[in-house]
């Protein structure tokens, strides 16, 4: 369907493929990298968690010089729905860490008042923040089981596509909202050049959106603990996987002959959200969402000075909570939690899905070029493979 000129592409499963690119893509473990000792879920995605589900919309229109208005495009918008019920009148407990501030997510700061997390979450550029959040008050106004709504604090994270993309040019839509809002599954996830992070950059190398899950033993809890990223961060030469330190390995002439031009080294972005069924109260959810920095880091992220690294994770093992906004629940609610000394395989799971999820981006994302000839190259999976085989480990 086409919205405006612009080609609308709803997004359910695989990914887009963008002039340029040759070589097929494949997830990290489809190149044999296994990351940490946990497995993944069914779907090595977020959601393994039961309820857990994600709509994404991706807008590609235009070549040449940048037009404001008119393109370019190359941009789009990700929904993650927390559970299967309506997440305003059933919330779910949550809880947010920010390693580096420059960045936006709304909503957080009741989240971190209340412990409460009551919205959808979406994530897109940096300019269409406002849009997404007001058609997410639109939505849910029109279409939840609440009609009489009377406020709304919506999630929306952002990373900046303004290299690639008409950023200036609004083109994100409150209709490409409702309709990540309304064909949102379970099942597989669309990763790389998808949703909000069509237009994003990973360590100089096309970067995007990209997720994974871990299911921990029965003797550990069994519970699953998974991530979704929209990666748009870091510099080359710090690059790691799994250990391997393939920035360096790789030099620019090999890829792309020169540099991908960036103010400085590191800039750019990371949205993370972390799921988990295990019943986790708001300080532990706090708790789980700062071990989304030791992912980041093993894949060589340091919450560079201009970076916006923000992480918000919830919990679906608490499901039942009254609407925090009601006052006709007078009474206690019994709620469950996890033992503090069970949090860390749980912290441990959270580390190596963020870990493979920024990795996943970026070998599902696909060589893409955008405003003004500018092209972002991927990070070519041959010489990963080839590195990875060489591993002693």
């Amino acid at each position: 369907m086409a919205q405006g000129g612009i080609a609308t592409q709803y997004h359910l499963r695989g990914t887009i493929m963008t002039a340029g690119t040759h070589e097929p893509r494949a997830r990290l473990r489809d190149l044999g990298i296994a990351i940490g000792r946990f497995a993944p879920g069914q779907w090595n995605a977020i959601t393994d968690v039961p309820g857990v589900r994600v709509g994404q919309v991706t807008l590609v229109d235009g070549d040449g010089p940048l037009v404001p208005g008119a393109g370019p495009v190359r941009t789009g918008v990700t929904v993650i729905l927390p559970h299967d019920g309506d997440i305003g009148a059933e919330p779910l407990f949550a809880g947010t860490h920010v390693l580096n501030g420059n960045g936006e997510m709304t909503g957080t700061i009741w989240i971190e008042e209340s412990g409460f997390l009551t919205t959808p979450i979406a994530i897109t550029n940096t300019h269409s923040v406002g849009v997404v959040r007001d058609a997410l008050i639109a939505w849910e106004a029109s279409n939840g089981n609440r009609p009489d709504i009377s406020w709304a604090l919506p999630v929306v994270g952002e990373t900046y596509d303004g290299w690639l993309n008409d950023i200036d040019g609004m083109h994100v839509r409150a209709e490409h909202v409702w309709k990540a809002i309304e064909t949102a599954s379970a099942g597989p996830v669309a990763e790389g050049c998808v949703g909000g992070g069509t237009g994003m950059i990973c360590h100089e190398f096309k970067g995007g959106n990209g997720t994974s899950s871990r299911v921990l033993p029965a003797d550990l809890g069994g519970w699953t603990v998974a991530a979704f990223v929209q990666a748009n961060y870091g510099s080359r030469h710090l690059l790691r996987i799994d250990g391997i330190p393939v920035g360096k390995l790789i030099p620019h002439a090999d890829v792309s002959g020169t540099r991908t031009p960036v103010d400085q080294d590191g800039d750019g972005s990371i949205i993370v959200i972390l799921a988990t069924n295990a019943p986790l109260l708001p300080n532990q959810c706090k708790r789980l969402a700062q071990r989304a920095t030791i992912g980041l880091a093993r894949v060589g992220g340091v919450g560079a000075d201009s970076s916006g690294d923000i992480f918000l994770a919830f919990s679906t093992g608490n499901r039942g909570l009254p609407d925090p906004a009601s006052d006709a629940v007078q009474h206690p609610v019994a709620i469950g939690m996890v033992p503090s000394p069970w949090m860390t395989p749980i912290f441990e799971a959270a580390a190596e899905a963020v870990e493979e999820a920024i990795l996943n981006a970026m070998c599902m994302a696909t060589t893409m070029t955008g405003i003004n000839g500018r092209t972002v190259h991927a990070l070519p999976l041959a010489r990963v493979r080839e590195f990875a085989a060489l591993r002693p480990w």
